[in-house]
């Protein structure tokens, strides 16, 4: 009888042992211990900061550092010598071990637990606002060194691909965007700072500061960008953008270009 009692409790865990079997125990955590048919040996415990557990009748058992599966196999030899064949079984209340950590400029710090699997695009999608975060410099940060560099085509433009499944103690740095604005200067009616964005283009940039002045030149405008320690600049025939539709004179901005109206010398 006792034979098939264990079968049935085996065939029921099994989708919760499929999820756990994989998670390693810390200091904290807080264990559901069960042994069938002794009701006085039904507990719950949390994990020391020495990461031993206690129990009624046995030694303290080293809990930290070990998977399910095995503290489970430990404890069963140990309570054997309390009870005959005893069919224990050990499962997870609350977990202080599967955590992921947010840091940098970017973010507001935070602590995320991971109750279930967790990739860092689930995380990014529930810090709040990443305006302030640059994406391109973020990285996650494992065991002493980097294991995922440069989220902005996993979370901007949809490269899933690129998705990474997180483990407890990583930590996730979105340093903060220094330069998150594109200034228009020169011969417009509102020389202007713009929050940069992406999908910013020159025609976007140009309507939120007006209209060209009176001595502008309105066939031609600069971008000036900074292109490692070297400054480029891009001409865009705005007559053509604005009076013709021409929009492969659309440029798309980046953060800290300055479009430069010129006047005109006639």
């Amino acid at each position: 009888m006792k034979k098939l009692l264990l079968v049935m409790l085996l065939v029921l865990c099994v989708p919760v042992l499929a999820q756990a079997e994989d998670y390693v125990v810390g200091e904290g955590d807080t264990l559901a211990v069960h042994v069938w048919g002794e009701e006085e040996l039904k507990t719950s415990v949390i994990v020391r900061p020495d990461g031993k557990m206690s129990m009624p009748g046995i030694d303290d058992v080293m809990a930290a550092g070990k998977t399910l599966p095995q503290l489970k196999k430990e404890l069963t030899e140990k309570l054997s010598q309390l009870v005959k064949d005893p069919i224990v079984n050990v499962s997870l209340l609350k977990s202080v071990n599967s955590r992921v950590y947010v840091v940098g400029g970017g973010v507001q710090p935070q602590v995320y637990d991971m109750l279930q699997r967790t990739t860092l695009l689930h995380v990014l999608a529930s810090v709040g606002t990443l305006d302030s975060a640059d994406l391109s410099k973020s990285y996650v940060y494992r065991n002493g060194k980097k294991v995922m560099s440069d989220f902005s085509g996993l979370f901007s433009k949809g490269e899933f691909e690129k998705d990474i499944q997180l483990e407890p103690g990583d930590m996730i740095f979105l340093p903060v965007k220094y330069d998150r604005n594109v200034f228009v200067i020169g011969a417009v009616n509102q020389p202007k700072t713009i929050f940069f964005y992406e999908g910013l283009t020159v025609l976007d940039a140009l309507l939120q500061a007006g209209s060209f002045s009176k001595y502008a030149n309105e066939n031609e405008i600069a971008i000036i960008r900074k292109e490692g320690d070297k400054q480029v600049s891009i001409r865009v025939k705005t007559k053509d953008l604005i009076k013709k539709g021409d929009l492969t004179q659309n440029v798309l901005l980046q953060a800290g270009d300055y479009i430069v109206a010129s006047e005109s010398f006639f």
